[in-house]
């Protein structure tokens, strides 16, 4: 199954609360049981005004859908092609 990074533009994200980020946590969790197992949201990373997700799905309308019926921003979704990380630097 494909996998996608989604930007998200929130203003000012960074400085939510805990209880804040809960809210959106669950909101995502609760749109994503109603969608059915085909979406799964791997994890997210906050930086001060955007939260990078990751998510795997069957295709971007997928991601698209997710988002629309939870109420948060998708400004870009991109499919990952590779993934590489230090090992990747060793011979084949």
């Amino acid at each position: 199954m494909p996998k996608f990074v989604i930007e998200r533009d929130i203003p000012a994200v960074g400085k939510m609360s805990p209880q804040q980020l809960q809210g959106i946590s669950q909101k995502s969790c609760s749109v994503l049981r109603e969608l059915g197992p085909q979406i799964q949201w791997v994890q997210s990373y906050i930086t001060d005004d955007k939260i990078y997700c990751v998510y795997v799905a069957p295709d971007e309308e997928t991601v698209r859908e997710h988002a629309q019926k939870g109420g948060f921003p998708a400004n870009r979704i991109s499919q990952v092609r590779s993934v590489i990380d230090p090992t990747t630097a060793e011979s084949l």
